[in-house]
């Protein structure tokens, strides 16, 4: 099979990928936050429910389900109500941490953060933060879908092939290489301004999805 129909179109869906999730969103500081203080098992199985839910809605978004979406918008606004207010209250819930600070830097106490959630709890969260944006479906079904299929019959699959292991590397390199900020967020300080710039970032996005932006 010549280079062009395998490598050069695995390499685009690489790039799209990348540029599309390699951003500062819910997700992705959710997997930040829990990188740095969670148990590596429980880190590997955020890492694997993200870079999954991206494989499923890369390959649902090449075979038309984006369609779907676009046809049927009040499945989308369901989602918009509740993944907004999931995203607020989570936002008011880091605020709370960044201005009332419990415990030591790696144990925000009870309840608090990802550090002190089990395996069920995180991943609860995680799929939460996942499924309930509805940019998802847009960004991944819809967008993507539209790239993916803009490419041939056989390279299309190359190219979602490339899509799916942008996921999969950033989504390792975010969640194992969070640990490597560790002497970090020794400080108190580094906690309460990580946990402020979430709350800022969550409250954003549940508003901005609120209002429909």
């Amino acid at each position: 099979m010549p280079l062009s129909t395998t490598l050069l179109p695995a390499l685009l869906g690489l790039g799209t990928g990348l540029g599309l999730i390699v951003a500062i969103g819910s997700q992705n500081a959710f997997l930040l936050r829990l990188g740095i203080t969670g148990r590596p098992r429980v880190v590997g199985a955020a890492v694997l429910v993200c870079a999954a839910s991206d494989a499923v809605l890369i390959v649902a978004g090449v075979l038309g389900v984006g369609v779907v979406v676009e046809r049927f918008p009040v499945a989308l606004v369901l989602v918009r109500i509740v993944g907004a207010g999931f995203l607020v209250t989570y936002g008011v819930l880091a605020a709370r941490r960044a201005l009332r600070p419990s415990g030591d830097a790696l144990e925000p106490g009870p309840g608090a953060g990802p550090a002190t959630l089990g395996m069920r709890r995180a991943l609860v969260t995680m799929l939460a933060l996942t499924w309930l944006n509805p940019h998802v479906y847009l960004d991944t079904l819809v967008f993507l879908g539209s790239v993916g299929n803009q490419q041939g019959e056989a390279e299309r699959w190359w190219w979602v092939a490339g899509a799916v292991l942008a996921s999969c590397v950033w989504f390792a390199g975010l969640g194992f290489g969070a640990r490597l900020l560790r002497p970090v967020f020794a400080r108190p300080v580094a906690w309460r301004v990580l946990d402020g710039c979430i709350a800022v970032v969550m409250v954003a996005l549940g508003v901005r999805i609120a209002l429909g932006a």
